[in-house]
């Protein structure tokens, strides 16, 4: 292949990188995606997408496809723990608790007032084939698997790569000015001296990927169904639905054994061992796959070393509670994409790059010790209840049974359980988690104004046009179409203004500073007599502007600025806002002339 020059390289076909990859098309932003391996995941990874990550998958056009192959929330919005899937003892598949989670049942209200789409589950094995298919359309011959990086060097004002075809062995240097290492943390990383710090090794788990008919014995419904062996902890696991089919027609599963089981497993022995697990001898089991796994947590010290971007687990690497560790790869990749375009098209300075780090490193630093204190909070939980594996074998099964006494002693013990179990709220309802997050420094003008409280478990969100906060979403119409306040932005590079009826001046000062900058900024009237109606007040209630105040929203719908009232100069305080978010670096803003 010789030589090329992209404008972007992506080292990486993961969630992360493919995800990455569609959002710099849509950007218009030319660029090359190498994955060494030669097709996308089989391994049974992340199977949650949360709120967010839905929703910049329905700017980017790929909602539908992920709700068409994905679980419907009534099909997966409880977590649920019992003693075994089935078996004829005294103790077996005996229901020990199940909670609302993620969205789902009594859930559901709140979350749909939160945002435009709800979450979705669809295993990452059968995500990326979606991703994949959606970048080499938008970016023809320029996703390729089975070719792998060998090597790299940063020039100062570009970067050099070789690139190996793995199926003919013929070497490409790649020349880009900008590289998303979204590779997992194998090259980049440990080349340009990143260190990963924090907790290496923390557990190592086994995890099974096999079909088999379990219509009879499965509870729909569960996102994760947590299996917790009344007389062996080492026969404890998780066991998760993979599709196609979602609820009792699931025909693949994923079981993750417990970690107190240093065994390696074979076909035989790993088949055996799940038809142990799940109380099921005769089982007919067709084994797929045994993967191994370390749980480590770890953030990156740095997210960006000169013309390279870590993305993904090459950041950041946390345990699965919570379901923040693809999703959170998702968002990295959305937030580094718009400002590559305003870098790459001139409209911003480089500077603008190093607010990635500013913004994102932050929200890793704080999935990271959430997702540590969900798991440990919910082994202290087990624990506490008699059904943890630090439990000692003597006092398990008594404390166990009394559990399920049916004694008025039992139901004690019981209703102290479950009290017990609310805590777990912000292991699975922490909405606040998955939307509430805030950029405090970066591409942002502060406004002085103070967060909204957040309540300790995070399970309630609380909407703001605070600048670095998510964009509230409230529901509009337009010429008899229903939109979103986030579909103000469109898929590609522009910003949005957001007003009240009253806007008018800040919507002609939009129109004179896109010009002036050159960038997109789509401006909008919002309520009575204004061209997008208010459905329902929603717009109203959320903006915290007054009817002529503004609201400025990045390509990420990420609040930018906001003024709260008309002002004297809409012209001179927009520019200002624009060429501050554009170049946070660079001291004295510059407003371009005749502004």
């Amino acid at each position: 292949m010789g030589a090329i020059e992209v404008p972007v390289l992506i080292v990486g076909g993961g969630g992360c990188g493919l995800s990455a990859s569609v959002f710099l098309s849509d950007h218009g932003i030319g660029h090359l995606l190498v994955e060494r391996h030669a097709d996308t995941s089989r391994i049974p990874k992340a199977h949650y997408l949360n709120q967010r990550t839905m929703e910049i998958y329905r700017q980017h056009g790929l909602d539908e496809e992920v709700v068409e192959e994905g679980a419907p929330l009534e099909k997966f919005g409880k977590v649920r723990w019992q003693t075994s899937l089935a078996g004829d003892g005294p103790l077996d598949a005996r229901l020990i608790h199940e909670m609302d989670a993620f969205g789902g049942g009594a859930l559901r209200e709140a979350y749909e007032a939160a945002g435009p789409i709800l979450p979705s589950k669809l295993p990452q094995f059968r995500l990326e084939p979606i991703l994949r298919r959606h970048a080499e359309q938008r970016n023809p011959g320029r996703v390729l698997f089975s070719h792998e990086l060998t090597g790299f060097s940063d020039e100062g004002d570009h970067v050099t790569a070789t690139v190996r075809d793995l199926q003919t062995g013929e070497i490409t240097t790649v020349v880009a000015q900008y590289v998303i290492a979204a590779d997992g943390g194998r090259t980049f990383g440990s080349a340009l001296g990143v260190e990963m710090q924090g907790l290496h090794g923390l557990v190592h788990t086994t995890t099974v990927y096999f079909s088999a008919d379990l219509s009879a014995w499965w509870h729909e419904g569960t996102l994760l169904t947590h299996l917790l062996h009344p007389e062996d902890p080492r026969l404890s696991s998780t066991l998760i639905e993979m599709g196609p089919t979602w609820g009792k027609g699931c025909e693949e599963w994923g079981l993750h054994f417990s970690p107190n089981d240093p065994t390696r497993y074979d076909e035989r022995t790993a088949i055996t061992r799940i038809r142990e697990v799940l109380g099921l001898p005769g089982l007919d089991v067709t084994l797929h796959r045994v993967t191994y796994w370390t749980v480590e947590a770890l953030l990156a010290d740095r997210y960006r070393v000169g013309r390279v971007m870590l993305a993904g687990d090459a950041a950041h690497r946390q345990p699965p509670a919570v379901g923040l560790g693809l999703n959170s790869g998702i968002q990295d990749a959305h937030n580094l994409a718009w400002k590559l375009a305003a870098v790459l098209t001139g409209r911003a300075d480089d500077g603008l790059l190093d607010t990635y780090e500013a913004e994102r490193r932050p929200v890793g630093r704080h999935n990271i010790d959430w997702a540590m204190s969900a798991a440990t909070h919910h082994q202290a939980l087990l624990d506490a209840i008699g059904f943890g594996e630090r439990v000692p074998p003597e006092r398990r099964v008594p404390r166990i049974s009394a559990f399920f006494d049916p004694s008025p002693l039992g139901a004690t013990v019981r209703a102290r359980a479950e009290e017990m179990f609310r805590t777990h709220r912000g292991g699975c309802q922490a909405l606040d988690v998955e939307i509430g997050f805030a950029y405090e420094e970066g591409a942002v003008v502060p406004d002085g104004g103070r967060p909204p409280a957040r309540t300790p478990m995070r399970d309630v969100y609380h909407p703001t046009t605070r600048p670095g906060h998510r964009l509230p979403h409230a529901w509009l119409e337009r010429g008899g179409r229903r939109l979103s306040t986030h579909d103000l932005t469109g898929s590609g590079t522009g910003f949005a203004l957001l007003t009240g009826p009253e806007g008018t001046p800040w919507c002609e000062a939009a129109a004179k500073v896109a010009e002036k900058f050159s960038i997109p900024v789509f401006a909008a009237r919002i309520g009575n007599g204004a061209e997008f109606a208010d459905v329902d007040g929603g717009w109203e209630t959320v903006r915290e502007v007054t009817g002529e105040g503004a609201v400025l929203v990045r390509p990420d719908n990420h609040v930018a600025w906001r003024s709260r009232g008309a002002g004297e100069d809409p012209v001179g305080a927009l520019a200002n806002a624009v060429s501050r978010v554009l170049n946070p670096g660079a001291g004295a803003h510059r407003v371009p002339q005749g502004v």
